[in-house]
């Protein structure tokens, strides 16, 4: 079994250049999944992708951070990010606009980098005005330029191709046990990460093998427990000193998506006396985009045992910001003294199971007819909605289709009670579960 490429390509570029477009492109949106989790993560600035069956992750990193007053000192602090945080940059001008003394300024600093860089110049639709558009980009002195229109997909293939060699590079060819659980350990920095990690494998004397060739993002770690094997991903990494730090930190997100495109469960660490942050509900909504199984782990609990008001009032805080995804085991936890520590991998199996769990589609068809005759969908056009059949897709989280005579139609809430029954007849009650509704094929529309 080999790990997944956890590349990560970082799009920046001033405001409205057009980095979402190119964004939209690369992703290529195809059927909608209905994600059981709304409300936790705002506008999608990162998605899996995959180029001739080379997965990467994809972030807009114009997305991220929309404090800074001026829009040289955002995009200054996009291009830090990139470096630091990145495999592949990708630097967007604007062709109609020209160049500007913005996207000189951040040229000069891409240039420092060793990381692999495309400057891309978007906005030019054809052969005819490539010329014309392209020649005052070509006195920033850069090797290569690229041109573009990311909006009708002139010079994407040839992009796109060009990347290619770049991800074969980074694919990570490291074998793992079969059924090995991959584990990523995620939080704000200084919550507990690297010594929980520490704990779990001196508590529960755990048969260690260190894995050189990881990314240089995360510390892996393959252990054995009884007849399982176990990767455990610590996404803390060496930060170097300097005074970007404080402003990268924010960015540390970006760990985390590399580290979710690798595991199978993510373990969100929260600390007990600092409570729970606007952060740490952004690493738990990208853990629910990213279709990974969850466990929240309130790390440091030792801190507040004596204090129940405050343990209630963090009960709540944390009830409060998983209330849409109430399937997430949430664990007391304290990498200090080892409290909770036990618990941990009979839960971690049992989210494992349901997450790579298969059914037999007699039963969810039974499961389907059943929900509907329970409560009908509505109408549409004068006639009842109708479901065909389901059959299941994959695994890890489980996909379900559901063939139906208007997908389009069903409501958000039908939608919602047929995910719940899957959840409750599935016995799926620790992992996230995916409907996706299609049309039966050779109708007419």
């Amino acid at each position: 079994m080999t790990m997944e490429n956890a590349t990560l390509v970082a799009l920046i570029g001033r405001p409205n250049v057009g980095k979402s477009t190119l964004f939209n492109r690369m992703v290529k949106r195809r059927d909608a999944l209905v994600d059981p989790t709304p409300g936790v993560t705002r506008d999608r600035h990162y998605a899996r992708v995959s180029w001739e069956e080379h997965p990467f992750m994809l972030v807009d990193t114009g997305g991220i951070d929309d404090e800074d007053d001026t829009i040289t000192n955002h995009i200054r602090h996009q291009a830090l990010l990139a470096i630091e945080e990145a495999d592949i940059i990708f630097f967007l001008m604007d062709g109609r606009e020209g160049l500007t003394p913005s996207d000189i300024e951040i040229v000069d600093l891409l240039r420092r980098t060793e990381k692999k860089v495309f400057f891309i110049v978007n906005k030019i639709d054809s052969p005819d005005v490539e010329d014309a558009l392209l020649s005052p980009f070509w006195e920033l002195g850069v090797d290569e330029l690229w041109a573009l229109s990311g909006d009708h997909g002139f010079g994407f293939k040839t992009l796109m191709d060009s990347l290619l060699p770049c991800l074969q590079q980074s694919d990570l060819q490291i074998e793992l046990p079969e059924n090995t659980m991959r584990i990523a350990f995620l939080g704000r920095p200084n919550v507990g990460k690297s010594s929980m990690v520490n704990t779990i494998i001196g508590q529960e004397r755990m048969v260690v093998s260190e894995i050189a060739g990881t990314t240089r993002d995360s510390v892996d770690t393959l252990v054995s427990r009884d007849q399982y094997t176990y990767l455990l991903i610590d996404t803390a990494g060496i930060r170097r000193k300097g005074k970007t730090t404080d402003k990268l930190e924010k960015f540390s997100i970006l760990k985390a998506l590399k580290a979710l495109g690798r595991c199978d469960i993510a373990l969100v660490l929260i600390d007990a006396e600092e409570g729970i942050t606007e952060q740490d509900t952004k690493v738990i909504g990208y853990t629910q985009d990213q279709g990974r199984a969850l466990m929240i782990l309130i790390n440091k609990w030792d801190l507040i045992k004596d204090d129940k008001k405050r343990q209630e009032k963090l009960l709540e805080e944390v009830e409060e910001a998983v209330k849409f995804i109430p399937f997430a085991p949430v664990l007391k936890v304290s990498a200090l003294t080892g409290t909770g520590v036990k618990r941990l991998f009979p839960e971690i199996g049992k989210v494992h199971r349901q997450f790579h769990q298969r059914f037999p589609t007699a039963a969810l068809n039974r499961l389907l007819a059943d929900a509907v005759a329970k409560h009908e969908p509505p109408y549409h056009h004068g006639r009842r909605l109708k479901f065909f059949y389901t059959a299941q897709l994959g695994t890890a989280p489980p996909l379900f289709a559901v063939v139906s005579s208007a997908p389009k139609a069903i409501h958000f809430s039908y939608q919602r009670y047929l995910t719940n029954c899957f959840r409750d007849g599935l016995g799926l009650d620790r992992v996230p579960v995916r409907l996706l509704f299609r049309e039966r094929s050779g109708r007419k529309k």
